[in-house]
């Protein structure tokens, strides 16, 4: 998929939104990328489902609760990969497990994740992957902000991946 196309997308949804916006790890920005517009919008959703194809070969997926779950799931119907869901937090009724789905011990899974701006709910979700025993090496995002993520993961030996990074998104006005 051809970056240009899957930032009309983006842009098209409305996705890229300009001002000060508060974030989730505390800091702020002058711009936001609205994950819930483009996850929410079908033609962007091929567009990532198609790309993230590209790069995923036939490993196991993971999605991270709750951005990363429809992500995985038209990127496991794009694909024919099955997946797993990473929980933030163990809920405590059920199962009670951090990850949802069928998973085998050793097997190799590529987490995908919205957008990764100190990648730490990506780094977390990591943790609980390879505590229900996948092995993690890579997780891909729709957008890297570029704000210390790749560098974050790579303490967990973890290479961070993008469809698009900031600066690409940014400069495409």
């Amino acid at each position: 998929m051809a970056t240009d196309d899957l930032i009309a997308a983006l842009r098209d949804a409305n996705a890229v939104k300009y001002g000060e916006f508060e974030l989730s790890h505390g800091g702020t920005s002058d711009y936001y990328v609205d994950k819930y517009l483009f996850e929410t919008n079908p033609d962007c959703l091929e567009r990532i489902a198609e790309a993230f194809a590209e790069k995923v070969g036939d490993t196991k997926l993971a999605g991270v609760a709750l951005g990363g779950v429809p992500l995985v799931a038209v990127t496991s119907v794009e694909t024919g990969n099955p997946y797993v869901i990473a929980r933030k937090q163990q809920k405590d009724y059920g199962t009670a497990n951090l990850v949802e789905g069928r998973l085998e011990e050793g097997e190799e899974v590529v987490v995908l994740e919205d957008i990764a701006t100190t990648g730490q709910s990506a780094a977390d979700a990591v943790e609980a992957l390879r505590e229900a025993g996948a092995t993690v090496n890579r997780v891909l995002v729709v957008v890297d902000r570029e704000e210390g993520a790749a560098e974050n993961l790579a303490d967990y030996d973890v290479e961070l991946d993008s469809l698009l990074t900031a600066t690409e998104l940014l400069d495409a006005e």
